[in-house]
């Protein structure tokens, strides 16, 4: 096979496992933007070395996958893997995952004297004066708590957590219940006589107002929240 081969890589419990892929379309596939697998790959083979043309056999694929399905490994490639591809390809991924760390900051962290959160060109301009670069073999996640301690000498930053009380009408509860859930951590929960669902959630405090907004948009206004200190 060809030497100027783009590939998906993955490497579990010792061994390596590759896709030929479409570069561009990889990165969109890991980023959510596009969910066609056939938009990415450009064979329909796991390989161990693609270069080398050399298959990965079923026997490995269900000891490290649980499945020897293409479609199902090639997704755990894809998302979990890392993008081999060329160096404008690389750049862009980065700049993706650079992208992916200022939001996480600033949906996450908030400036302790204010209580708001920092924008994100201000992030941004920060870690550009921090030196703060991303390490490409760790995860955006695993290196959120190391931005943070890297950006307090050069802007006030603070992780902290806000807990809303939340009383939810009955005529919302079906679509917002599940929202609710998924907006942060929830502390409590009733259900009133009359349907009527009542909720304490802790979230990160950078998303409060985000979620309050949310909700006075589904319900045109009818929700009741207390902001609980």
């Amino acid at each position: 096979m060809s030497e100027k081969l783009n590939l998906a890589r993955i490497k579990k419990f010792g061994k390596t496992f590759e896709l030929s892929i479409n570069p561009d379309a990889a990165l969109k596939f890991k980023s959510g933007e596009i969910t066609d697998l056939r938009e990415v790959v450009l064979a329909d083979h796991i390989f161990v070395d693609a270069r080398k043309g050399q298959l990965a056999s079923t026997a490995e694929m269900e000891e490290v996958f649980q499945t020897a399905e293409f479609d199902k490994v090639a997704k755990v490639i894809l998302t979990q893997g890392e993008i081999q591809a060329t160096a404008e390809h690389r750049a862009e991924e980065r700049q993706q995952r650079r992208k992916q760390l200022i939001q996480m900051i600033h949906t996450q962290a908030v400036d302790p004297q204010t209580k708001i959160p920092h924008p994100a060109t201000r992030i941004e301009a920060a870690l550009e004066e921090a030196k703060f670069s991303l390490v490409d073999h760790k995860s955006v996640e695993e290196q959120f708590e190391d931005a943070v301690h890297k950006l307090r000498p050069i802007i006030p930053i603070s992780i902290q957590k806000a807990k809303l009380s939340v009383t939810v009408p009955a005529s919302h509860t079906g679509k917002l219940y599940g929202y609710l859930k998924n907006a942060g951590k929830v502390l409590s929960e009733s259900w009133e006589n009359n349907g009527d669902l009542k909720c304490q959630i802790e979230l990160p405090a950078g998303l409060q107002q985000d979620v309050i907004d949310k909700l006075n948009a589904e319900t045109h206004g009818t929700v009741h929240i207390d902001i609980v200190e």
